[in-house]
């Protein structure tokens, strides 16, 4: 008991601290330094005049930007300042250095998984970058962007953990993850006899997953590598990806000239090797080698 409330402790700090430098097996504490992450140019005199969102961020003077809080490597925000860091929070700074906006004007909200979608329709955020699996019955509520990276499904266990190694081990298992996910949803339509449990962030399901009460978190791989590489001695990742999740930068409903305008933006920063080096100070740090991006989807505006 006295041990699991250590690793408890350790881990919660952990997923509210920012990433930071490490080897394989040796969970970093600290985050990138900012010296160490890439500098994005800021377009100078960009216009957009066509997309409704683009114009409020400009008479506002800054982009509003939904984001995760409690993903190492992805997107994880700092208690003690209140910085964001991770890799998705470089995208979405990226994004707003080619809209024209200086990135450290940008405002994050963190946004729940399940809040995403009424984030973007009720105006509270310009886009959202977090995780976010570009899917058909998404795309009726909200646009998307990109895709900018490749995710896939997995499963962390408990290191001490033989009976699951893979999705088909978990009937009358307690299976935890985020409400309103796709990962939740997938379990929910494929592996009908788990026993799912949701909360609105993966962080309390790793906190459950660490006290023996659920026996598996399932979400996206890059997600789970980051929790396994904090406290390495008690968790791992078993079986292989048993999806493809593409994500995607989610914006407003019918705002194609602002969606048009990220996909540009995030092609142009793969080219000058920007994606590369956000990535390898990120999401890099879980010691997986950078991939090569997805194509880009440029569906017809709806």
């Amino acid at each position: 008991m006295m041990r699991t409330t250590r690793v408890l402790a350790v881990l919660t700090l952990a997923a509210l601290a920012a990433a930071g430098c490490g080897k394989e097996g040796s969970p970093p504490t600290k985050g990138p330094k900012p010296e160490d992450l890439p500098k994005y140019q800021v377009a100078q005199g960009f216009q957009l005049t066509d997309s409704g969102t683009w114009n409020k961020a400009k008479r506002r003077g800054h982009l509003v930007v939904g984001a995760k809080e409690d993903q190492p490597y992805l997107g994880e925000k700092d208690p003690a300042t209140g910085t964001y860091s991770g890799f998705d929070i470089e995208i979405a700074k990226m994004m707003s250095a080619s809209l024209g906006f200086d990135p450290k004007s940008i405002e994050f909200k963190t946004i729940a998984s399940a809040n995403r979608e009424t984030a973007l329709q009720n105006g509270q955020i310009d886009y959202y970058v977090g995780t976010y699996t570009i899917n058909d019955n998404r795309k009726k509520l909200v646009g998307f962007g990109g895709p900018y990276y490749m995710a896939g499904q997995g499963l962390l266990v408990n290191k001490d953990n033989d009976d699951i190694h893979g999705p088909g081990d978990l009937n009358g298992k307690k299976v935890c993850s985020a409400a309103g996910s796709t990962p939740y949803q997938r379990i929910q339509a494929d592996y009908p006899k788990a026993i799912l449990v949701a909360y609105d962030t993966y962080s309390i399901c790793v906190d459950n997953l660490l006290t023996y009460q659920v026996d598996a978190v399932t979400t996206d791989d890059t997600i789970l590598m980051g929790y396994a590489a904090k406290v390495p001695d008690e968790l791992k990742l078993v079986g292989k990806p048993f999806s493809k999740e593409p994500y995607g930068i989610g914006v407003p409903k019918g705002d194609n000239t602002l969606r048009f305008a990220l996909d540009d933006a995030i092609e142009a920063h793969e080219k000058n090797g920007d994606w590369k080096k956000a990535y390898d100070v990120t999401l890099g740090l879980s010691g997986v080698p950078a991939p090569t991006p997805p194509a880009i989807d440029r569906y017809p505006a709806s």
